[in-house]
């Protein structure tokens, strides 16, 4: 969108961090910018007691309030307006999640542009000898500027000034040299230098195809100048990742970059070292493991055009780009993609959005994509790509579903599981054992009254560690000791019930005592790079077990695993979440898709309380895929996403009355509107959150659902607007959670 910049304007409306859905009118400083005023500078602003940072979006001829009532933008913070494109998706973000621009704005930029600091990236200076500058001076008595050009001799590509002073120049010294124009400075970008218009894109060379990537790869070259949404469905070890390097290295060749999502910062450094180990343009990293400054300087460096590869987590589809050649969304069904609050955006929904603004491709990959995806490929709005082969040439394990009823087991795993465990390290091979539940046991209870350890705070209960020993709920981070007796009967008798990762762990460490076990899980990892260590430690192929949650199952390369244990698969078979059955799914298949990735096949057992489900039996014969398909069916007869669109009013308060007020006068509010519109929106509600009690609050729910996706917009606009003009609700906290993909 072209900007037509004014000399003056007579009033300056501003978008600023806040939860409003408003902007705030301010009068222009006496001293305008250089190139006039122009939406997208950012501005700092006096806002009630504060100044704030805030981003200028339009230029209006007058005002609703009297001109003395406006007060003046203090200063200018930039020079030229912030990228065109990132503002663009900023606008759209707040107006599909109905959401603040201002507050909306302040998610999408860095920190350090939110206090205020200069729109650039960090740079060093560099000092060296000058070329016209002869060999040999007379420096007189000046002893020290001629040892500091004697050691600029030493270094022809310069030094900057930081290592000058570390041999004891001062810069007095550097500066009298300048003067005589003996010494010159050159400013170098510290991140993602401009290469050489020569250098080639590829350090190494791409991996021959198979014919199914082959033909992917070629559907995906036919429209490289256009939007092109593509759905690529491969079974894990597939090689989508392959393909994602050749289509990069396509988009890259024209000059044009490429943004790539990925749902896990744990996956950030084996994509990075393989990214960077391909191509010889500079790629860089986006995730929150980032300082500041560092954040700042990616930020920059993509949208200024150097950085060619940008790799991040969700928020990285914020990244500003100056020449968008193609959107990639790897693992496109993960959850982690959904930011659950604040601003609730769903970063493959947003690269859709983009990837259309652009006129560019995005390619969605996954082995198990969400039905959403899936509804869109099959009717045709994205194009449908399959990649049914292994890389290693042998087929995907099949799960092998174990009944865990009326069977001893040993710290959740069955005498038969424990022999297959024992014959795979046996083989010299590797074994995942995957539980999705953290700590030693689920809880601890009295086997003499029956008490259980519930969490003072939600409707939970609290998940015994033995590393440290204590009580933890991991809905509010509450700690406590664990008790000496019950605190009702006073018994000894207290029991750890059920499995987590610490118990599994120490149970297998029991069984193979000379094995080698690595836990991970979010307690085990919290030190810097502990997680790449253990991969590390994985990838050199000794026989050892791997104990861990989900965050094992998100795309990681695990090559010397062949046996895959599942301790316990029903956690949401039977959840009151429409959604819970299709995530569960997906996890197990990910999960499957770690074993048998290289030389040798992969086994996949299943424990299960309910072998006999229709569902689980479905996909441990057919596939996801199969079972992905059977649940649209079910889907469609259901009206559910993606045959509906959904808004969920969430409401929270310390007060159970209070809650139970508002959520009832939104619901009453909403239906008598829609009794007046031409529009079909059904209303839900209010009833309590699955959990209703958290973190000492009260939660509440109130579903808008429709067949169109404008009406659905509509009846949320009134719902926004009413409660941003109500007493009532500034007493209590609520948010409304567009496309929910959870409703807890």
């Amino acid at each position: 969108m072209p900007r037509s910049p004014l000399l003056s304007a007579p009033v300056l409306r501003v978008a600023l961090p806040s939860p409003l859905r408003r902007l705030f009118d301010y009068l222009p400083a006496t001293t305008p910018p250089l190139e006039g005023w122009q939406v997208g500078l950012r501005v700092s602003v006096p806002f009630g007691r504060r100044e704030v940072v805030g981003v200028i979006v339009e230029l209006a001829s007058h005002s609703e309030l009297p001109k003395e009532q406006l007060k003046c933008v203090h200063n200018v913070l930039d020079d030229t307006p912030l990228p065109a494109d990132w503002l663009w998706l900023c606008r759209f973000t707040a107006r599909y999640y109905q959401h603040s621009l201002g507050d909306t704005l302040a998610n999408a930029m860095p920190a350090r542009l939110r206090q205020g600091h200069p729109m650039a990236g960090r740079t060093l200076t560099l000092w060296k000898r000058s070329p016209s500058a002869a060999e040999q001076h007379d420096f007189g008595r000046a002893h020290r500027q001629a040892a500091l050009w004697e050691l600029l001799g030493q270094h022809p590509n310069g030094l900057a000034s930081r290592v000058i002073s570390a041999h004891g120049f001062t810069q007095d010294t550097l500066s009298r040299l300048a003067q005589k124009g003996l010494i010159i400075s050159t400013t170098q970008v510290l991140t993602a230098a401009a290469p050489a218009r020569t250098q080639q894109s590829l350090a190494n060379p791409a991996l021959p195809l198979n014919r199914e990537q082959a033909v992917t790869l070629a559907a995906l070259h036919e429209k490289l100048d256009d939007f092109h949404p593509c759905l690529l469905e491969g079974v894990t070890g597939s090689g989508k990742t392959e393909v994602y390097l050749q289509l990069i290295d396509a988009v890259v060749s024209k000059g044009r970059q490429a943004l790539v999502l990925i749902p896990e910062i744990g996956l950030t450094p084996q994509t990075l070292a393989r990214f960077r180990q391909r191509f010889n343009v500079p790629v860089l990293a986006l995730h929150s493991g980032l300082t500041d400054p560092e954040r700042l300087d990616v930020w920059e460096a993509a949208a200024a055009g150097r950085a060619l590869i940008i790799i991040g987590t969700r928020s990285a589809i914020f990244t500003p780009l100056a020449r968008p050649g193609v959107i990639i969304v790897d693992e496109e069904h993960d959850g982690s993609y959904k930011q659950q609050d604040g601003l609730r955006y769903h970063a493959r929904d947003l690269a859709i959005a983009r990837a259309h603004h652009h006129r560019i491709p995005v390619l969605l990959g996954s082995a198990t994509p969400s039905l959403e995806s899936l509804q869109q490929a099959l009717q045709g709005s994205y194009r449908h790509l399959t990649l049914t082969q292994r890389a290693s040439r042998h087929a995907p394990a099949r799960l092998e579903l174990t009944d865990l009823r009326h069977q001893p087991c040993r710290g959740g795993l069955l005498p038969g599981t424990v022999k297959a465990i024992k014959k795979t390290l046996e083989a010299g091979k590797q074994v995942l054992v995957f539980i999705n539940r953290r700590g030693f046991a689920p809880t601890l209870a009295c086997h003499a009254c029956g008490w259980v350890a519930e969490c003072h705070q939600c409707d939970a209960r609290m998940t015994l560690h033995r590393q440290p020993p204590l009580l933890a709920c991991h809905h509010c981070d509450a700690r406590r000791m664990l008790p000496p007796a019950c605190p009702e009967c006073a018994s000894g008798d207290l029991r750890a019930l059920g499995s987590g990762t610490e118990r599994t762990e120490e149970t297998l460490q029991g069984l193979f005592p000379k094995t080698l076990i690595h836990r991970i899980d979010r307690d085990s990892t919290r030190r810097k790079d502990s997680f790449e260590q253990i991969m590390k430690d994985v990838s050199r192929g000794d026989p050892c077990l791997l104990v861990g949650t989900q965050m094992l199952a998100k795309g990681h390369h695990l090559p010397h695993v062949t046996l895959v244990v599942v301790i316990n698969a029903d956690g949401g078979l039977y959840a009151a979440d429409f959604r819970a059955l299709e995530h569960s799914a997906q996890l197990l298949e990910q999960v499957a898709g770690r074993a048998g990735r290289a030389a040798d096949p992969g086994r996949v057992l299943v424990q299960t309380l309910h072998p006999d489900d229709p569902h689980l039996n479905q996909l441990a014969e057919h596939g996801y895929a199969a079972l992905a398909r059977h649940l649209l069916t079910e889907r469609r007869s259901a009206q559910l996403p993606p045959f509906s669109f959904m808004a969920l009013l969430r409401v929270e308060s310390p007060q159970v009355d209070a809650a139970t007020q508002l959520a009832t006068h939104a619901a009453q509010q909403v239906r008598d509107w829609l009794e007046t519109q031409p529009i079909q929106v059904r209303c839900l509600g209010p009833i309590p959150a699955p959990m209703e009690r958290r973190q000492n609050r009260y939660h509440l729910h109130v579903m808008l659902s429709a067949n169109k996706r404008s009406h659905l917009h509509q009846a949320a606009s009134f719902l926004v607007n009413w409660l941003e003009n109500n007493r009532e609700a500034r007493r209590v906290r609520w948010s409304l959670d567009i496309d929910p993909q959870t409703l807890s």
